[in-house]
């Protein structure tokens, strides 16, 4: 008897970034870590900025495949998986000396404040300006 399989699709505006037929896949929702086998209850979330991982046994690593997945939106229904992302990248792709430059400066920054308050006006200032530049040019 032949396995079900999740066919799992990671989806940016610009391009179908993964799409397998998967034993399992786990992500992280806004409520916290998840994980889908198949013939999960349909299921509707949004995502937090993470990292998904799919098992399959073809794939190389352990039978799993990390891709990041920059928050967005989780569909589930009938063994049809679709996470809507801005943006995503298969862990194989990601330069990871610039990913820790990245991260360093985040950090450093982050740091020069000094009350936690003025930290969270910062991070969610940055999250507002992002989401209007997003609005305006999906505006035009």
């Amino acid at each position: 008897m032949k396995k079900n399989k999740i066919n799992l699709k990671i989806i940016t505006q610009q391009k179908v970034v993964f799409e397998d037929n998967v034993d399992a896949f786990y992500t992280t929702a806004e409520d916290g870590a998840i994980g889908i086998l198949p013939n999960h209850t349909p299921l509707i979330c949004a995502l937090k900025v993470g990292v998904t991982k799919a098992i399959s046994d073809k794939n190389k690593n352990d039978n799993a495949v990390f891709i990041t997945t920059m928050g967005g939106i989780l569909q589930f229904k009938d063994n049809q998986a679709v996470i809507l992302t801005d943006l995503a990248e298969l862990g194989d792709d990601i330069d990871e000396t610039r990913a820790h430059a990245a991260y360093e400066r985040a950090k450093a920054k982050l740091a020069a404040h000094a009350e936690k308050n003025e930290i969270l006006r910062a991070q969610f200032a940055l999250a507002k300006a992002i989401a209007r530049i997003t609005a305006a040019k999906r505006g035009r």
